[in-house]
């Protein structure tokens, strides 16, 4: 089984790429996030005449994520269970599925903006919250993983320069702790292997040359249960992909699974 996670910045923006990517790279099952449209606006009858179910948790903006399977769809949960509101709305930035012997989350954590501000606090709260949400399946005997944007860089090699991020968000030592309690919970990191550099950044900043420069940082990330880590094969961050005109600022993750 080969499942991946991908931030696309907008389904629209990145539909035709999209449709590509899957057909060329055989995925079953991708965790989907940053979609920037509606669940009635994303675009189920082009996937589904690829072969792929879709749920989805989408309001337009900035946030909502997707499954998209063509392995199955099952025992659905729209949400972070318990999550936090922010300004007084749970925003759509987790979605849960069984998609055929596997249970995936698709997440996209909160970005925090700066230290010290309201959202960052709601980051926060809101990796608490979805460390108490995936306990259980994170000490089951199912193959069970958290895919998605997690706006951390787990370790200083995780950024093209450290000193640049002294102060800032995405590396801060609570952010970081979150990390280590889901590794705590059960789930350890999955970390793909680079197809080019030494290593295996999943975003590039538009702005500055950032991926012709491979100015990136590795913050999509596969927080795996002990079943889900010894069924990988494989996993890389398909880098191809981030080339172009047109693409997404992050790469997919890949992981293949022998489930």
């Amino acid at each position: 089984m080969r499942i991946a996670t991908w931030n696309v910045n907008s389904i629209t923006a990145r539909l035709p790429r999209l449709l590509a990517w899957l057909e060329s790279s055989g995925t079953d099952v991708l965790c989907l996030q940053e979609a920037k449209t509606t669940s009635e606006g994303f675009p189920a009858a082009e996937l589904r005449d690829l072969g792929y179910e879709c749920a989805v948790n989408a309001t337009g903006r900035w946030n909502g994520v997707a499954v998209i399977s063509k392995a199955g769809l099952e025992d659905v949960v729209v949400g972070l269970p318990g999550g936090p509101d922010y300004e007084g709305v749970q925003e759509p930035r987790a979605i849960s599925a069984t998609c055929g012997p596997v249970r995936v989350w698709s997440v996209y954590v909160p970005n925090g903006r700066e230290v010290g501000h309201d959202h960052y606090a709601y980051k926060l709260r809101w990796l608490e919250a979805l460390n108490k949400a995936v306990a259980d399946a994170a000490a089951g005997e199912r193959p069970f993983a958290v895919l998605g944007d997690f706006n951390i860089a787990p370790t200083d090699e995780d950024v093209w320069d450290p000193a640049l991020f002294v102060g800032a968000t995405h590396v801060t030592p609570a952010e970081r702790a979150a990390l280590a309690a889901l590794r705590d919970a059960g789930l350890s990191d999955v970390v793909p292997r680079p197809l080019k550099y030494d290593r295996p950044y999943t975003y590039w900043d538009y702005r500055l040359l950032g991926f012709p420069k491979n100015k990136g940082m590795r913050i999509d990330l596969v927080y795996g249960n002990a079943p889900f880590a010894a069924a990988v094969k494989d996993s890389y961050v398909d880098r191809e992909e981030r080339k172009g005109k047109g693409a997404s600022d992050h790469a997919p993750v890949v992981v293949d699974l022998d489930v």
